[in-house]
């Protein structure tokens, strides 16, 4: 009787492998799915797309650094919409406090007791537009969000619905009013990237589009 030893046995007869196998594949054409459908909306720039995916799958936040206009927006919205998640964007102005991004609590006066009211970070995919332009306390309000998914008001503690994505923005070509970002808020983004204008053939066929309706 021929007796075949474990190393030479085929990986096909694994049942684990095979799972394996199968799930892989699964989730990669998940992923392409993903990828396809928001170059369907951010045309010609498949790097910035697939950047933004690796980040998201990894639990990290990005930070894109362009000029306006490029589709930065359109990259966080379309990201959003094809998984179905929530979606907030926060323009960040030297007005804007900490309270206006993590949200605060109300005193009721007919209960006689405080109700904590959520602000714009309580989302799966923020978009934290022009980051820069608010001061060093309101930029620091994100750094226990982006690290640990939770928030901490008035000694009390709120998880972040998973997935919580940070895209945020800053403008590299103006400086005036705005707080460079210090180094413990960049160590809380996996990338920064650009988007970069489309060339002619994708700006061509975007002029189409929305000739098109």
């Amino acid at each position: 009787m021929l007796v075949h030893s474990a190393s030479q046995a085929s990986p096909r007869s694994d049942p684990l492998a095979s799972l394996e196998h199968r799930v892989g594949s699964q989730i990669h054409a998940l992923i392409e799915s993903l990828d396809q459908n928001i170059a369907t909306v951010l045309l010609g720039k498949p790097a910035p797309i697939r950047l933004a995916i690796v980040a998201l799958l990894a639990e990290g936040h990005v930070l894109i650094e362009d000029a306006p206009g490029v589709g930065k927006t359109v990259l966080a919205k379309a990201l959003a919409k094809c998984l179905d998640c929530k979606f907030r964007r926060l323009q960040f102005t030297p007005d804007l406090l900490p309270s206006d991004i993590l949200g605060s609590s109300v005193f009721l006066p007919n209960r006689g007791e405080f109700e904590f009211r959520p602000g714009p970070i309580f989302t799966n995919v923020l978009l934290a537009d022009e980051i820069n332009r608010t001061t060093p306390r309101t930029q620091s309000a994100l750094l226990e969000a982006m690290n640990e998914g939770q928030v901490s008001v008035d000694g009390q503690t709120y998880h972040l619905e998973a997935p919580f994505f940070v895209i945020a923005t800053q403008n590299p070509f103006e400086f005036e009013g705005t707080y460079p970002l210090p180094e413990n808020q960049l160590d809380r983004f996996m990338l920064c990237i650009e988007v970069g204008y489309p060339d002619r053939d994708a700006e061509r066929q975007v002029l189409m589009t929305h000739r098109n309706g």
